[in-house]
């Protein structure tokens, strides 16, 4: 029996677990906020020095943590990148977050490459403002000194792995995190170097792209080293995804993502086509309204808390006494509907009640979600189980009526540091490849999360009229919002 330990570095603060290598079990855990100022009620900084992660690394693996560890997988945020010069040192902060800086970047680069298909074809995902490639175009336009100086691009953690290997000449990432840059084909397993150019202004040196289960390196203290991914990719790995399994997380936003045997080119920009830590696929679909849904809805009925909501929509039936709500109050980017809001339709007296309206957030957010479903489920994407995530997932009013508007087995497991654990978990299966014990293509199988299992069962067939009630609804106010 070893221990392998998994850090995960999240845009706020830095989890370890340190894992029983053959079953997983957390053994021991610890935790620090990152030391990163932000003003009170304050929006979290675009801009951060990467030396925070460090100094909050080395305070959360205090009081002898990592003793006896022989491994460590690195999970961080996803698009933060890190633009270096040709010594090895930051040009300027980190670039992090959904930056709406790059916005008016993102639709420069679209329009550069010639449209939303060329970018589709050539990386899988039309730009957004939060990734790399859009961020590289914002600092060649707003910093061109900075942008000149770029020499190296690695993302958090590339370069996380890369200070935990003292600054080796070599530097790596994985296909996960490869896969959220924007100059990066999941399709081909390849770098497109000249859209780096095209958002850059010239050429820069990107780490090398290393297998799942390959170690970036070892310490000078004899401690491996694994690939390292993006929270996403090891968030999945961490419950154990596999063929068939997707994943919907309720967020302020939403997304929904589930394991693919290949890459999927969208030319609608629905799809982003990111690669996972196994060697599969991981689609992603994201609607831009699910939790605000009900947040807002809670708000305009007077109610302290989304608990007291749910309790509400349990008074109603399923279907809402025909109220229906499209939940698109930021606009929607699923269907996308950038510059429209929110909808409330089918009211009749009966169904003027509070209570049917507590309902319609509820299953509007949840038909949002399932519409990003199906935009998998129409590409191929087979859907048998459906994991939910956040902290919504834990109330009544949502687990009673995603198994049926779902219409899959639907898995709510308890709370936990997936991505940390999925970093431990590659770092495990790094460790038994090096030591010959364990198969390259093949990952440590460790026990399952501990989860809530809900069937639709009888369900199904209402859940499915309230679906149609919903499309119906949607179809009326936005006549063919899905098609491509």
């Amino acid at each position: 029996m070893g221990i392998v330990a998994g850090l995960d570095s999240s845009p706020d603060f830095t989890r370890i677990v340190v894992c029983d290598t053959d079953t997983g079990a957390v053994l021991r855990q610890g935790y620090a906020p990152h030391p990163v100022d932000t003003p009170d009620g304050g929006a979290r900084p675009s801009d951060v020095d990467p030396q925070a992660w460090l100094l909050s690394l080395g305070e959360a693996a205090g009081g002898g943590l990592l003793e006896g560890v022989q491994a460590i997988g690195v999970s961080a945020q996803q698009n933060a990148l890190i633009p270096l010069d040709a010594q090895g040192n930051t040009v300027r902060p980190a670039m992090v977050g959904g930056d709406k800086r790059s916005q008016v970047a993102a639709a420069d680069l679209i329009d550069a490459l010639g449209g939303r298909e060329a970018w589709a074809q050539a990386v899988g995902c039309v730009p957004q403002a939060a990734q790399p490639v859009t961020k590289l175009r914002w600092l060649a336009k707003s910093e061109p000194e900075n942008a000149r100086r770029t020499a190296v691009l690695l993302q958090a953690h590339d370069w996380l792995v890369w200070q935990l290997l003292g600054r080796p000449v070599r530097r790596t990432t994985d296909r996960g995190g490869a896969s959220g840059t924007g100059y990066w084909s999941a399709a081909t397993g390849g770098y497109r170097p000249d859209l780096v150019e095209l958002a850059l202004g010239h050429q820069a040196m990107l780490p090398d792209v290393i297998g799942p289960s390959d170690a970036a390196g070892t310490t000078p203290e004899g401690l491996l080293i694994s690939a390292g991914t993006g929270e996403t990719m090891a968030a999945a790995f961490g419950l154990g995804l596999g063929f068939g399994d997707a994943v919907v997380s309720l967020g302020a936003s939403g997304s929904v993502m589930a394991v693919h045997t290949e890459a999927l080119a969208d030319t609608s920009g629905m799809i982003t086509s990111l690669a996972d830590a196994t060697g599969m696929h991981l689609p992603v679909v994201t609607t831009l309204n699910a939790v605000r849904a009900l947040r807002g809805t809670a708000e305009l009925l007077g109610l302290a808390d989304l608990e007291a909501l749910s309790d509400l929509a349990m008074k109603s039936t399923p279907g809402s006494h025909g109220l229906v709500m499209l939940p698109y109050l930021e606009g929607e980017r699923t269907p996308n509907l950038p510059h429209t809001a929110g909808t409330l339709a089918g009211l009749r007296r009966e169904s003027m009640r509070a209570e049917h309206l507590a309902r319609a957030a509820f299953e509007g957010m949840l038909c949002g979600l399932a519409d990003a479903l199906d935009v998998l489920r129409n590409r191929g994407v087979e859907v048998r189980r459906i994991f939910l995530l956040g902290g919504a997932a834990e109330l009544p009013a949502v687990q009673a009526a995603a198994p049926m508007l779902f219409g899959a087995q639907v898995v709510v497991p308890q709370p936990a540091d997936y991505a940390a654990i999925g970093a431990a978990r590659q770092a495990a299966w790094a460790l038994g490849v090096s030591q010959g014990t364990l198969d390259p293509r093949t990952p440590p199988v460790w026990q399952g999360a501990a989860a809530q299992v809900l069937e639709p069962g009888d369900e199904l067939a209402v859940g499915q009229a309230v679906r149609q009630q919903f499309v119906s609804v949607r179809e009326q106010t936005h006549p063919g919002a899905f098609r491509s």
